[in-house]
């Protein structure tokens, strides 16, 4: 395993340098070679340091300079056929009162990157803003307004993005009518001549066999011409290009067959007369059965997305906020931190914030992934999305708009999917090739019937070549990792496992070792004050109260510990000077002129403080799995505290479910050894490492990492060294906390099973993708060699190229069907 790091170089630069990401969804790419001319031409151009494009998605992620222009890369994407989506919003202008004010509102909406025209209007008091879907959202769009002193405000608009998708369904699912309704007919002429006898005497007799080629030549171009021209117009435009994709193949097969079928029909003349035969139902079914196959990919492409549309849905319209004594309904985005918001039994919770009154469950299954509804008192948090069960609650907002939880983990999810893992690289490589190979081997394939063919070898060269161009199958291997990548990743969040990046969920799938820390992680986290054992001529209440209030200024849950056990007694806690924490063995401060110290052993014997007195009891106590503190005054030791922080219920069953699956597990924890070992084996973890210092932990990682990749499970606070270091850092946290930068996977809640259950999803989800993989390299691999007619000189079998594009059709859906199968994980 290699540790990672960065270059400090590459640091610098990037702070002089500041970069922003900006996501752009983006039309016209239908195969894995549209993903890497987009990523081409977005990376040639001014002002971007890379770009990221995912076929599943259909979006690209591009990071750009200061200086870049986002409208210029629009062009240029347009110039290549492969158009930036775009959306009309609608924002609320208050303020407006002259044309002047409209022509202040639409200047500064314009300069806002991203934003293509912006029209304001005084009657409605409104500015409609056409924008790069993705690039610009409301908030954007507020803040410009407000910064010319005029008032924004929400006004209700649709999920543009499931629009747009649901308008592509419509669209592609009505040219499928067209093209089933011109293509039926002509297949029923050319087959049903060929399957049955009486059905070609019957159409012989009722239309003669010109007639029938005319009104096969008929509805044929009705086909290509109307449903059918997509591929033809962006086909030829890429091949101008010279960067070919699925559409030129599909253009190519299906007009080369119709041209064809023109001459045979109409000049005969000038085919010799062994090869006048047309091919009108192959042109017509190619574009019906391709068609279709698009139109179930896009419906099937929208069922993987869902997992973020059902996100974005539990964020409620409105919120019940108090304002100038008097509860108002406002849109939810006008909600404001230190609002009071009311919520009733059965509403769901419009933002982050903290009970202030009232009492109930709330079911947090949507955020958490955790099934049990969650008491809540005054003073406990509310992650907004989940929903008020029982009881009215009135809560204070703490976070709004993108800050809360549910944004949060909607840009994370949003951010995996867009990912590319390590094993796409192949996949990338092949796709980048792999429409110039089919034409040429539809060329190769022309060329060896014409040469070594049977007569008639003009038409069998032509039906072959336009087979090889029909069959092959870019868009599998395009689909093949992010389809599974993006139902997978949404599933996970859906269950509370955040991917913050797509890597990370193949390297997770990889981990032979999984290390845990203890305190919150294997533990409840929430320890109580066991037992204080006070030196010689100190009383118990004068050294907790000491201890407590340096204890006061430190993060750690057993410091909470002591100053909630302070507090149950009423105590007021002194003023601390000079605080200082010194990791790994505890923290020190003045009181008044005396010097506070408290924290484990090694800190006492660094001080010079003797804690031999306490030996039987910090024996007996760590016997129990508490965690034992000594406080030392003045540089002599004045007691000790026994904290209890039992194991959380589920820890047991996390640590035996890796076992299960093959996960070696180890736990590194700065208490003692006999604390450590209490808790340990009370789990059911073998390599218990303790005493460690946050370096300490690095250090055995390393150690750890020589029998293959290593996780690390910590609370994303005070591991953050090792989270760092892992191959994978998982940090667990109650959903308000989810962006953990030390992290690359989030476990939203407490439950340390989900560690488990992020394994087995990885696993789900690598296993999917090579799958995927595996069908899109074999059939192209396999169906290939056939399209050309490597089975004719073995039985004289010849593909007809309509059921080369019914299997071209299949092969993308059998690899969205199979990732869409990871809907259905359950852990």
């Amino acid at each position: 395993m290699a540790f990672r790091s960065e270059c400090p170089n590459m640091k610098a630069m990037n702070l002089h340098e500041k970069t922003t990401t900006r996501t752009l969804e983006i039309g016209g790419m239908t195969c894995g070679a549209c993903v890497a001319h987009v990523e081409k031409v977005l990376k040639a151009a001014p002002g971007v340091r890379d770009a990221r494009a995912n076929l599943a998605t259909e979006r690209a992620e591009i990071d750009l300079a200061p200086d870049a222009d986002l409208a210029a890369l629009a062009r240029l994407l347009e110039a290549e056929d492969y158009p930036p989506r775009r959306q009309t919003l609608e924002i609320g202008v208050g303020g407006m009162m002259c044309g002047a004010c409209v022509a202040h509102v639409e200047k500064a909406l314009k300069k806002i990157p991203g934003v293509l025209a912006a029209s304001a209007n005084l009657a409605t008091h409104r500015a409609t803003v056409e924008v790069l879907s993705g690039a610009v959202d409301y908030a954007t769009l507020a803040a410009a307004i407000r910064a010319e002193d005029y008032e924004p405000s929400p006004i209700e608009a649709q999920n543009h993005a499931l629009a747009d998708r649901a308008a592509e369904a419509a669209l592609l699912r009505r040219n499928v009518w067209l093209a089933a309704a011109g293509a039926a007919p002509v297949v029923a002429l050319e087959m049903g001549a060929h399957l049955s006898p009486a059905f070609a005497s019957w159409t012989h007799r009722a239309l003669g066999h010109d007639t029938a080629m005319v009104v096969a030549a008929a509805l044929t171009t009705f086909v290509l011409a109307f449903p059918g021209r997509r591929f033809f117009q962006l086909g030829f435009n890429s091949l101008k290009r010279g960067a070919p994709d699925m559409n030129a193949l599909v253009a190519l097969g299906a007009g080369a067959a119709y041209l064809y079928s023109l001459l045979a029909t109409f000049a005969p003349n000038l085919l010799p007369e062994g090869a006048r035969h047309s091919y009108f139902e192959s042109a017509a079914a190619i574009v019906a059965f391709i068609l279709f196959g698009r139109w179930l990919e896009s419906r099937a492409r929208g069922r993987a997305a869902e997992a973020i549309a059902g996100l974005a849905r539990l964020q409620p319209k409105t919120a019940h906020i108090r304002r100038e004594s008097a509860t108002r309904d406002l849109p939810v985005e006008e909600a404001q931190i230190g609002d009071l918001i009311e919520i009733r039994p059965g509403e769901p919770i419009p933002v982050d914030g903290v009970v202030v009154e009232g009492a109930s469950h709330v079911d947090e299954s949507l955020i958490s992934g955790e099934s049990l509804p969650v008491a809540k008192k005054p003073g406990e948090k509310l992650v907004g999305g989940a929903v008020n069960q029982d009881g009215f609650l009135l809560m204070r907002a703490e976070k709004v708009g993108e800050g809360t939880a549910l944004a949060g983990i909607v840009r994370l999810v949003e951010s995996a999917q867009g990912a590319k893992l390590p094993i796409q690289a192949l996949a990338d490589k092949v796709t980048a090739i792999f429409v110039p190979v089919v034409l040429a081997l539809s060329a190769l394939t022309f060329a060896l019937w014409m040469i070594l063919g049977p007569q008639p070898a003009l038409a069998l060269a032509l039906v072959n070549a336009v087979n090889v161009l029909i069959i092959a199958c870019p868009c599998a291997m395009g689909l093949a990792t992010p389809a599974a990548l993006m139902t997978g990743s949404g599933r996970g969040a859906e269950l509370g496992i955040l991917f913050r990046r797509g890597d990370a969920l193949q390297r997770l799938a990889e981990i032979k070792t999984l290390a845990f820390d203890k305190t919150g992680t294997l533990t409840l986290g929430k320890p109580g004050l066991a037992e204080i054992a006070p030196a010689s001529g100190h009383a118990e209440d004068d050294i907790l109260a000491l201890a407590a209030a340096v204890e006061a200024r430190s993060e750690h849950p057993l410091a909470r510990a002591l100053v909630d056990a302070a507090r149950a007694r009423g105590m007021n806690l002194p003023e601390v000077e000079a605080f200082a924490y010194q990791p790994g063995l505890g923290v020190s401060g003045l009181v008044g002129a005396r010097k506070i110290a408290v924290g484990s052993a090694e800190l006492m014997a660094a001080l010079g403080a003797d804690v031999s007195n306490f030996a039987d009891v910090d024996r007996e106590q760590a016997g129990r799995g508490a965690s034992v503190f000594f406080i030392a005054v003045d540089g002599v030791t004045a007691g000790l505290f026994a904290l209890a922080d039992p194991p959380r219920p589920q820890a047991a069953a996390a640590v035996a479910a890796l076992k299960k699956l093959g996960v070696a597990t180890a736990m590194l924890t700065g208490d003692r050894t006999a604390t450590a070992r209490a808790i340990g084996e009370n789990v059911g973890i073998d390599d218990i490492r303790a005493g460690l210092k946050p370096e300490g932990k690095v250090a055995v990682l390393a150690e750890l990492s020589e029998r293959g990749p290593v996780g690390f499970v910590g609370d994303g606070v005070n591991d953050a060294p090792a989270l760092a270091a892992a191959d994978v850092g998982l940090a667990m946290g109650a959903g308000t906390e989810i962006a953990r930068n030390s992290a690359e996977v989030v476990l939203v809640g407490s439950n340390p099973e989900k560690v488990a259950t992020a394994v087995r999803l990885s696993r789900a989800v690598l296993r999917n993708i090579k799958q995927n993989l595996a069908w899109a390299f074999g059939y192209n691999i396999v169906l290939i060699p056939v399209a050309m007619g490597a089975l004719y000189p073995l039985n004289g079998t010849l593909l007809n190229p309509a059921f080369g594009a019914a299997a071209m059709a299949l092969s993308s859906l059998f690899v969205l069907g199979n990732a869409l199968r990871l809907r259905a994980f359950r852990g």
